[in-house]
């Protein structure tokens, strides 16, 4: 039986008046995923915005040759599915469960009802694509200017920095399946087992029992910033 959640239990629902949480109980439908299970199939006609309180989902695309492309992982006080809500176009891509999920979901009328008459809302929806737009500009300028090798290093600097320790070292866990990172930097995960391997010799992985360790995240930024050029 999936638990009981209310509005109040979304993030960015976090601070609305009672009035607009009581529309939410009323509008939200709640769904449980298991692990693996598709909740979104790209150009599927589907409307809905979702809205995660449990577990974790990936956002991907599919090659021609049915490669996976990752474009972002979105866990708990996260949501995804609003630009098809915004603009009616079908999803720009497909979303599936990593782990189990308890996700709410609202129609399209009602969610542009409550982000047009509530101005916190629509800031929340608009910080939220505004990032999707830097983190879509960074990874277009990684893909056309870093090898795959320089991808690698970049991505790991990203996760490093989400975990950082302190000042000099960072722990990322859980590890990062090397699939899930080749598909993230569209790299193969021959080449990320390589790249891995290398930061290993040189000081700057560790693998622990529960977490990549990075012991040097001041060399790893500055073999990423020494290629793209940066200062």
């Amino acid at each position: 039986m999936t638990p009981k959640f209310t509005a109040a239990d979304i993030a960015m629902f976090t601070g609305l008046p009672p009035a607009v949480l009581a529309i939410l109980d009323r509008a939200i439908v709640w769904r449980r995923f298991r692990a693996g299970e598709e909740i979104i199939d790209r150009q599927s006609e589907s409307r809905e915005v979702f809205f995660v309180v449990s577990g974790k989902v990936r956002v991907v695309l599919y090659s021609i040759s049915g490669r996976e492309i990752t474009l972002d992982d979105i866990g708990p006080g996260g949501h995804f599915g609003e630009l098809a809500a915004l603009d009616g176009e079908p999803r720009s891509a497909s979303v599936m469960a990593v782990d189990a999920a308890v996700l709410g979901c609202i129609g399209d009328d009602t969610f542009r009802k409550l982000a047009t008459e509530t101005p916190a809302l629509a800031l929340a929806v608009m910080r939220r694509l505004a990032a999707v737009v830097r983190t879509s500009s960074g990874r277009i300028l990684d893909l056309s200017t870093l090898g795959a090798n320089n991808r690698v290093h970049a991505e790991i600097l990203r996760l490093a920095r989400l975990g950082a320790k302190d000042a000099a070292s960072a722990a990322i866990s859980p590890i990062p399946v090397h699939s899930d990172l080749a598909s993230r930097v569209s790299t193969t995960r021959e080449t990320v087992a390589r790249v891995m391997s290398d930061l290993s010799r040189q000081g700057i992985l560790k693998r622990e029992k529960n977490a990549l360790m990075v012991l040097d995240v001041p060399r790893l930024a500055a073999i990423v910033e020494d290629v793209r050029g940066e200062p």
